[in-house]
């Protein structure tokens, strides 16, 4: 049984506060280059997807013939795993020599980390390649669900809700939430979501959220500070009537995106949720999906935001972390990222502000049959507070998960 959040949270909230500081300045970056070589870096990652992981793959071959650093992906199916990792060493006295030196975090989590000083910092601000982000016209590079990430995070890739749908069963999907329920009612078993607390499964309950309320402004405030109930009141009553529509009855959901895919790829469902753009072209792409599958967003938009790299405060490789962070916010990693025949994944670079050369590897692009242009996709929703997170997962547990 997976352990509550809330527990984890409490549990942290509990930590002895401090930070060990790093024996390399972040901003000397020859030293940092110095001193990451020869270093083996053990990156905790959601290890769910075989292309995200073979990109992974991909980078630590990079920079272990560039810069001599070893990087060992560590594949968590819950990233609050590892999260317990730092805790209990830290709980444990052990203030260096940690065995976790990169982690990908998001939302709840590092609001957490944060709060209790487990992250090593501030340093993404000094990388190299930070310069080509533009951060400071992109808040969803500085921000974390809100939570301002003051140098303690690095982005390495955007990401934005969008639906994808056969249209050759489909060829006029729903665009609104409301009309979701409207279609799964003609069309029983047609639709699902992963199981919350997967992080897709959890973003659908957010963007459901979204575009039910009438007013979304509690929902950019720790959720102590809203009525609850009455705020999510919406969602629990549209969710009441959807899930009996759903595949299965809503008996059973997709463990994962990846699993949810694979019911579309094999004709049990019509439409599906994705945190990338460019998934349904990348699955076309490698026969995994049918040719007549599209992309669409919702009307009014649908929430975006960036993965994140952080350094706990006690890891053993800050420098070789550094350096493969940095080589992830390189052009060279982030136009692979984003070939659909490879990931398909926003980029975090400003490519409009790339030299001739880096702005090529772009625009050499071809995004796939099934991506929207970035006109199409539109502005991205800003993700909730991350308190928001925890208690609507919480809350669907208890109504249609292991809870019930």
């Amino acid at each position: 049984m997976r352990r509550p959040r809330a527990a984890l949270w409490a549990s942290l909230l509990a930590a002895m506060a401090g930070v060990a500081s790093a024996e390399t300045d972040p901003a000397d970056w020859d030293a940092v280059l110095g001193a990451a070589e020869g270093q083996t870096v053990y990156w905790n990652a959601w290890g769910g997807d075989p292309r995200t992981n073979a990109y992974i793959e991909w980078a630590a071959g990079k920079v272990a013939s560039r810069f001599g650093v070893e990087l060992e992906l560590v594949k968590q199916s819950d990233i609050s795993a590892a999260i317990s990792t730092v805790l209990s060493e830290k709980s444990a006295g052990k203030d260096e020599g940690g065995s976790i030196d990169l982690l990908w975090i998001n939302g709840e989590n590092f609001a957490a980390m944060k709060q209790q000083d487990l992250l090593f910092g501030p340093w993404a601000e000094d990388l190299p390649n930070w310069s080509l982000l533009g951060a400071e016209d992109n808040l969803a590079l500085t921000e974390d669900f809100t939570v301002p990430t003051e140098g303690l995070e690095a982005p390495w890739s955007m990401a934005q809700v969008v639906f994808y749908h056969d249209s050759a069963r489909v060829p006029e999907p729903p665009k609104t939430v409301r009309d979701l329920l409207e279609w799964t009612r003609a069309n029983e078993g047609r639709f699902t979501y992963p199981q919350p607390p997967n992080f897709l499964g959890t973003t659908f309950l957010k963007q459901a959220l979204l575009g039910l309320v009438e007013d979304t402004a509690p929902l950019y405030a720790p959720v102590s500070e809203a009525d609850y109930e009455t705020v999510t009141a919406p969602l629990w009553d549209w969710l009441g009537e959807l899930t009996p529509t759903l595949w299965r009855s809503g008996a059973a959901y997709p463990q994962s995106g990846p699993a949810q895919r694979q019911l579309m790829a094999d004709g049990e469902i019509d439409i599906a949720i994705s945190f990338s753009p460019a998934e349904a072209s990348a699955a076309i792409a490698k026969f995994e999906l049918p040719e007549s599958v599209r992309t669409y967003v919702l009307d009014g938009g649908t929430i975006g935001n960036a993965n994140f790299l952080a350094i706990p405060y006690n890891a053993t490789a800050k420098e070789g972390a550094m350096v493969v962070a940095n080589f992830l916010m390189s052009p060279e990693a982030q136009a692979r990222k984003q070939d659909p025949e490879v990931l398909g994944a926003l980029t975090v670079l400003d490519v409009a502000g790339l030299g001739d050369e880096d702005r090529a590897l772009f625009d050499d692009l071809d995004l796939g049959i099934a991506t929207l242009t970035p006109e199409e996709l539109g502005s991205p929703l800003a993700e909730p507070h991350p308190s928001w997170m925890e208690r609507i997962e919480e809350d669907w547990d208890r109504r249609y998960g292991a809870g019930q």
